[in-house]
């Protein structure tokens, strides 16, 4: 009992026993902080994983045709003349894949723009908010630049306009079914923000209060009968209206609220 007693004591007075503690304690948390992270990893990637496929399982529109070249290269597919005097790079919107786009971009092409649709990691923008600058390397002959996005696609393309507003070659930025966080309202771009009068995704309150973001002569169009996914072509979203209109209708008609705009401020400015 005395033996026992005395190594007690002998333990509870070493100096070096809480150090020697301290390093199990430390291999324990740490093990639980990456079994945190592995287990959130794994959340995020099949979260990621379950997306909007492209409709068009056979890629027609990745085809070029008479009307419409099509270039698909690592990271992004252009559709039309590459010595298009203005351009447009395409965020795609949160979780969608982004060849789902190809009408759009096609419709834009025919009206004489060079329209690309970038390739966004795990389907997030805001995973590459600079995508636009190696689309517009690679294709130095066009003169003006526009970026824009679909729903998240369109807020990370306004925080590029933002950190390139002094860029001379970037025009403007369009939004479709999204609206601006970054404040613009200083900047000389020209904005345009497309919506379906059926969209339940976009947050009405949110587009009206970034008007305040915008410079003056913004323009907002609501397309009636349109609603969120129609601008690309991956069938219906969660929490979407129910368009009246043809997804054809509702891409043509964006379309050349597009070119209308651009062309407007394009003569305004003599270009």
């Amino acid at each position: 009992m005395i033996s026992v007693m005395k190594q007690a004591e002998s333990a509870s007075t070493d100096p070096t026993a809480p150090q020697r503690r301290w390093p199990r304690r430390l291999a324990i948390a740490g093990a639980v902080l990456l079994l945190v992270v592995i287990l959130a990893i794994g959340a995020f990637l099949a979260y990621a994983g379950n997306y909007y496929r492209d409709a068009d399982t056979n890629h027609a529109n990745l085809v070029s045709s008479e009307q419409v070249r099509v270039e698909q290269q690592d990271g992004y597919v252009a559709f039309g003349d590459p010595n298009a005097k203005t351009g447009l790079v395409f965020y795609p919107g949160a979780k969608v894949e982004y060849t789902s786009y190809a009408p759009l971009m096609r419709e834009l092409a025919e009206r004489g723009y060079l329209a690309v649709v970038v390739e966004m990691p795990f389907n997030f923008a805001f995973f590459n908010i600079n995508a636009a600058d190696s689309v517009r390397s690679a294709f130095p002959q066009v003169q003006q630049w526009w970026v824009g996005g679909h729903s998240l696609g369109g807020s990370m393309a306004a925080q590029y306009a933002a950190d390139h507003a002094g860029d001379a070659t970037l025009g403007g930025l369009v939004l479709l079914g999204s609206y601006t966080a970054s404040d613009l309202s200083a900047t000389d771009l020209g904005i345009i923000a497309v919506y379906g009068s059926n969209d339940h995704v976009l947050n009405r309150d949110k587009l009206a209060s970034s008007k305040a973001l915008m410079p003056p002569d913004a323009l907002v169009v609501e397309l009636p009968g349109g609603n969120h996914a129609q601008f690309g072509d991956y069938g219906a979203q969660d929490g979407d209206g129910e368009a009246s209109i043809p997804p054809e209708q509702q891409q043509a008609e964006t379309a050349e609220a597009i070119d209308a705009y651009v062309r407007t401020l394009q003569g305004a400015a003599g270009q």
